[in-house]
């Protein structure tokens, strides 16, 4: 049965399907209200085995008439993404396209809620900028949305690994590039790291710190538990997780931030607890935002090349399609030594860190 063939399903279909009221599926399909969370899951649900799409939005999307972007991020206001939506809407404004950007805040039911809101405002292409969830009802529930959207003609590419989805992808090597940080900083002379982490459950958490702990583990060292640290991913995160790191104490000889925000917060933290960087501690974080290299010190990193991989992800987003077959690029990133890190510090240079005043 091909899509044009398929009976077209009415908001009663789904709200039947889902055992809830009309209202109740309008509300949430529209966005238009707060639904509770085990309603707005069951009419999602019953939406996605349905092939429920509102009105004709259909036939839009198959003949390609909207000229809307939808792009769903975890949060905006993080430099990382930033840049990346940056690249998109260079991309998009080249081909006389609208970009609607939504910030999920790493809540994954609100990710699904979005991409059924921009189905109902007939996006042309939805892009997914950020981490998947290591979480299969989630992963279940991305299908569910997506793919009566792809069926009907919608596309949707992705930045960074999302493992269950067959999508064109650009794929930032974060794996790679952490494994390669962690040999350069062995190549300083450094033999104890700490790591400070995102949530364990974002694929990008996993790819950065199963890199890094992999280089270290092959170098004959080990990587402690009380020398990992989980925050949220944030600069707010990388203060708290930095602050517990000095805690526990006695400090390693260099820390890595899994991402460039978490270490500029942990640069805050030992500020603020007379910690020097990097004649006590040497510190590395991930991305290469622009702020990094304007820092005291100026940030070692893993620099991406964030433009570039949002003006990617839109070009296949958009691409003429020869075959059904997604494509995955992938961008490598490249280690950048600046003045944040350098060899271990003597034994006999054991800090001892002491909150400081700060200076304005």
């Amino acid at each position: 049965m091909t899509e044009a063939d398929r009976p077209h399903m009415t908001l009663q279909d789904v709200a039947r399907h889902a055992g809830v009221s009309l209202a109740t599926a309008s509300r949430v399909l529209n966005g238009t209200a707060q639904v509770r969370p085990d309603l707005k899951e069951r009419v999602l649900a019953a939406a996605g085995e349905l092939a429920y799409t509102p009105n004709a939005h259909a036939q839009a999307l198959a003949s390609s008439s909207s000229k809307v972007i939808g792009v769903i991020c975890h949060d905006v206001s993080d430099p990382y993404f930033a840049s990346v939506a940056r690249g998109v809407m260079r991309a998009a404004a080249d081909r006389d396209l609208m970009v609607m950007l939504a910030s999920t805040f790493r809540d994954p039911a609100r990710e699904i809620e979005y991409i059924a809101m921009l189905r109902a405002q007939r996006a042309r292409a939805i892009l997914l900028i950020g981490s998947g969830f290591e979480d299969r009802d989630w992963e279940r529930s991305m299908d569910n949305v997506l793919e009566p959207y792809r069926r009907a003609g919608g596309r949707v590419a992705v930045v960074s690994r999302h493992r269950s989805l067959k999508v064109d992808t650009v794929l930032p090597q974060n794996r790679e590039g952490a494994e390669a940080l962690a040999r350069t900083l062995l190549d300083l002379g450094h033999r104890d790291f700490a790591v400070l982490t995102g949530p364990r459950e974002l694929t990008t958490v996993t790819d950065r710190f199963g890199g890094f702990s992999a280089a270290v583990t092959a170098a004959g060292l080990a990587l402690p538990p009380d020398r990992v640290v989980e925050a949220a991913f944030t600069r707010d995160g990388g203060y708290a997780a930095a602050t517990e790191l000095i805690r526990r104490g006695p400090l390693p000889t260099c820390v890595f931030a899994v991402t460039d925000v978490m270490a500029i917060g942990a640069l805050a933290a030992f500020r603020d607890h007379g910690v020097d960087v990097p004649a006590d501690v040497s510190l590395a974080g991930f991305d290469d935002i622009p702020i990094v290299r304007d820092l005291t010190p100026p940030l070692t990193t893993v620099a991406l090349p964030l433009d570039l991989m949002g003006e990617r992800v839109m070009e296949l987003a958009v691409r003429d399609l020869t075959s059904n077959r997604s494509r995955v690029e992938r961008m490598p990133g490249e280690v950048i030594v600046r003045a944040s890190t350098g060899p271990p510090r003597a034994h006999d240079r054991i800090p001892s860190p002491t909150p400081v005043a700060r200076r304005s």
